[in-house]
């Protein structure tokens, strides 16, 4: 049960689901026993009664809930059942482990979720999606400019395989440099009315419905352990597939690593036993780093580069793409050549009810840093401060992705193309190598071989080329080249964020709706905490729409999932709820890795990516709880009369989605890394990584900040490289 809603709900996962006691009478139901209208109507009344189509889903559901009541002794329609009794059953249904349980939680998400993305249902819940007198800018957000695949060169200076965070700022500084770049982006370049504000399909949640930004299904599915998924599948593990990548609908937090961040090794030395087998080959638990069985408690590394290494190229990303931010220095930050170019944004409601708490406790806060204007910058406009932030594109042209920063500057250069819907699908090798191009003796990248729309091929040569195309996607396209795995290292330290924290839910209202929503923060727990190695940033959430409010809330058992009571604890709730909650830095493992698999093609009849390994470790539920249970006692202290804590995903859940990082870590030597501290691969010359893949540790905060500059410092020695 808590799987199915933490799906919508994304972030949080309960400790467990228990259905609530409703011994109440709600109002009269149509007969669920006779169609899918009528279940509709229980589980979510008032909403859209043809949202359940007569089905395998629904006929089970129909079934199953029929046989229970016949068992109980119950008579007639279910419409006709005593309300304890209905109430019951229908709970008892949802909690079963068994196919018609995994149905009722389908047709229940299908239901309730259509419901609250109805707009008719947001002002009883008090959900606003714009602040009084507010409006969207009238002017269009033109997609990213498109070159047609036929008509793009057959040689460029450089090609850059992904135009996300890393990509994006690759193909900008170069093509500043004076360098000539092909940019290939796999998924669509996108207007900004080309994504509407849908709750149901947004980046945010996973409803089951196909999501806006998810690759069209069947077109490129992965292996979990044994098996075959798909979008929209959450163990998929995708990022928006679109020109600007994730930062396309990201909630854009803007932090640094903090300069410990960058040597967890030496921070915190080895990583204590937890006297237990906890590698695993595969998510069930069998086999060890290699499938075989061995113990695997992993280590923290230290970055082969330092906070100081990359101070200039954080400011440089700040002021370029635009950052607002507090001003002064928190804990455990690094120094800082210039303050953040915007200020933040004024306090929200919920923003002064933690001041209070945090107060009481001593913990120091500051505003989140943003990659959203709070005022007009660079000539785009400020936030309108909406209540669709993380998960959805920008409405007010406010959010700064590289789609709408970067790539297009690149492109008024004259000197990058930009390709969309066009798949790279193998790098072309060939002996040599220039002096200085990244490698030695082991031949160099030639070029590229990409897939266009239509499914005509083209090679394409290059001087360099530069893989940024997320973690999962760049080691899947090293592993298919034949590139820089002499050592067995491609594909390894797969991790993202354990988040942690707890929802807390008040007798005054403290959600007003005013975006961004992510407005104060505390950095004290980052690190130096007892007993726990790392930590984290913790900041209140986004603004939840109904749908995500409701999947995380019903999750903790803190509203009733479905029926008239359930919409009627949603209404009282909803509004009177904070979440506080940061993403722990999870310990990497040779185990938690990308391969391909065997006999599982993608459209083109490559071997698709396939995880193996397991979910967070012993230490990193150790760091989990803590965080928990200092986001809990800041919400209590805020006035919170009922806290629920969070924790990570289940215990043989890859982390491998939004923040997906480490798959081709950078060091200093090709025994236990993928690339040198530049980026450039070991072995082979002529190629360079430039994402989160590259990340030794993945940090105590976003890493979207830290993948830019990462990027630009490398695309910095790139061009110096390729003068």
């Amino acid at each position: 049960m808590t799987a199915l809603f933490a799906a919508v709900g994304q972030q949080f996962v309960a400790g467990g689901w228990h259905g609530a006691s409703m011994d109440t009478d709600g109002p009269p139901v149509s007969d669920p026993g006779q169609d899918g209208a009528g279940l509709a109507e229980l589980l979510a009344p008032g909403g859209d009664r043809a949202v359940l189509q007569q089905g395998p889903a629904t006929d089970a559901v129909l079934s199953a809930l029929a046989l229970s009541g016949h068992e109980a002794g119950l008579a007639g329609p279910a419409s006709s059942w005593p309300a304890a009794d209905r109430n019951r059953l229908v709970d008892k249904l949802l909690a079963r482990d068994d196919p018609a349980g995994d149905a009722a939680r389908q047709v229940l998400t299908t239901a309730v979720t259509a419901r609250l993305a109805d707009p008719s249902t947001w002002p009883g819940l008090g959900f606003r999606p714009l602040p009084p007198g507010a409006d969207w800018p009238p002017a269009e957000h033109p997609a990213p400019r498109t070159t047609e695949f036929s008509q793009i060169g057959d040689a460029y200076d450089v090609v850059v395989v992904g135009a996300g965070a890393g990509g994006g700022v690759v193909a900008w500084v170069l093509a500043q440099a004076g360098v000539h770049v092909l940019l290939v982006e796999r998924g669509r370049s996108l207007s900004r009315t080309a994504l509407p504000l849908d709750h149901l399909r947004n980046a945010r949640v996973s409803t089951g419905r196909a999501r806006q930004l998810d690759p069209e299904p069947g077109r490129n599915p992965r292996v979990v352990g044994q098996d075959v998924v798909d979008t929209p599948d959450p163990r998929w593990n995708g990022n928006a597939s679109a020109v600007g990548g994730g930062t396309r609908v990201y909630g854009a937090q803007a932090w640094r690593f903090s300069p410990a961040d960058f040597r967890m090794g030496s921070t915190y030395g080895p990583v204590p036993s937890t006297g237990a087998n906890v590698g695993s080959g595969r998510p069930d638990g069998q086999g060890g780093p290699d499938e075989g069985g061995r113990p695997d408690e992993g280590a923290w590394p230290d970055w082969p580069i330092g906070y100081d290494d990359l101070e200039p190229w954080y400011d440089r990303a700040e002021h370029a793409l635009g950052v607002c931010g507090p001003d002064g220095q928190r804990a455990h930050d690094g120094p800082r050549s210039r303050p953040y170019p915007m200020p933040p944004f004024a306090p929200s409601l919920a923003e002064g009810v933690l001041a209070r708490g945090a107060r009481q406790l001593g913990i120091a806060t500051a505003a989140v840093p943003l990659l959203i204007n709070s005022r007009p910058f660079n000539g785009r406009p400020a936030c309108v401060r909406c209540g669709t932030c993380v998960g959805f594109a920008c409405q007010a042209d406010a959010k700064n992705g590289t789609d709408a920063t970067l790539i297009p500057a690149a492109l008024a250069t004259g000197r990058c193309d930009l390709v969309a819907e066009v798949v790279a699908e193998q790098l072309l090798t060939g002996p040599g190598g220039a002096p200085g191009s990244g490698g030695a003796g082991g031949g160099t990248v030639t070029g590229v071989r990409l897939r266009g729309p239509d499914g005509a091929r083209r090679e394409i040569r290059a001087r360099h080329t530069v893989v940024a195309a997320g973690a999962v996607e760049s080691a899947r396209l090293l592993l298919l080249s034949g590139v820089g795995n002499d050592h067995d290292q491609v594909g390894r330290y797969l991790q993202g964020h354990a988040y942690a924290g707890a929802v807390g839910i008040f007798d005054e209202v403290v959600q007003d709706c005013v975006g961004p929503g992510a407005s104060i923060s505390t950095t004290d727990f980052r690190h130096g905490n007892p007993g726990v190695q790392g930590g984290a940033i913790l900041t209140n959430e986004f603004v939840p729409t109904p749908v995500e409010a409701w999947g995380k809330l019903a999750a903790l058992g803190l509203v009733r999932s479905w029926g008239a009571h359930g919409m009627a604890d949603l209404r009282h709730t909803y509004p009177r709820t904070a979440f506080v909650a940061g993403p722990l830095q999870e310990l990497p493992r040779p185990s938690s890795r990308v391969r391909l698999a065997a006999g599982v093609t993608d459209a083109a009849g490559l071997p698709v990516a396939r995880f193996t390994g397991h979910g967070p470790h012993p230490q990193d539920r150790i760091g989990a709880a803590r965080l928990a249970e200092v986001a809990a006692g800041w919400l209590q202290a805020s006035g919170a009369g009922r806290v629920e804590r969070t924790r990570p995903a289940a215990a043989n859940a890859l982390s491998g989605g939004q923040h997906q990082a480490g798959t081709c870590r950078m060091g200093t030597d090709p025994r236990t890394s993928v690339t040198d501290p530049w980026g450039a691969v070991w072995g082979t010359a002529g190629v360079t990584v430039a994402d989160g893949s590259l990340h030794p540790t993945n940090g105590s905060a976003n890493p979207a900040l830290t993948i830019m500059a990462m990027a630009w410092r490398i695309a910095d020695h790139l061009a110096a490289l390729l003068r």
